[in-house]
């Protein structure tokens, strides 16, 4: 076999498994999660928890909630994200989470008292949280969102 055509395909080959190797290094490397050295819980985000913590025990019923309700089953997932938030989540934007689907599940079933009292127990549980852009711009829980958290006028 001609050595001059070869060597260019075993270079070729070379690299190409190298960029593969260093692809999946720079993809494995994203997934790590280092803590920050003295860091807590004290704002509640995800970031800022250590990747070794116990996971609380109503996550499992939170993300069961979510996916329920992303598949359209509003009556289980308003079941799950209410044992998700009796279990106990420790982390605000959890809880703010899950009192945000109940807001939309209430509000697209005309409670509109329990979804402004869910959309205020988000922010409780988060003083960040916010709705998206759209998100707040439904026609079925915007104006309840925005009604229920307005700041009053002083």
């Amino acid at each position: 076999m001609n050595t001059a055509v070869t060597e260019p395909r075993r270079l070729k080959r070379r690299a190409l498994s190298l960029m593969a190797a260093a692809a999946c290094a720079a993809w494995l490397a994203g997934c790590a999660v280092s803590p920050k050295s003295g860091s807590g819980t004290a704002s509640g985000t995800r970031q800022d928890m250590p990747a070794e913590r116990v996971a609380a025990p109503g996550e499992a019923a939170l993300g069961q909630g979510i996916k329920s309700y992303q598949s359209g089953q509003y009556a289980e997932s308003e079941t799950q994200l209410k044992q998700a938030l009796q279990l106990g989540l420790s982390i605000g934007i959890d809880r703010a989470n899950a009192h945000k689907y109940l807001a939309f599940i209430y509000c697209t079933s005309k409670r509109e008292a329990l979804c402004a009292a869910s959309f205020k127990n988000a922010r409780q549980a988060d003083p960040s949280f916010a709705l998206t852009k759209a998100e707040a711009g439904h026609p079925m829980w915007g104006p309840v969102y925005k009604k229920a958290l307005a700041t009053p006028a002083r």
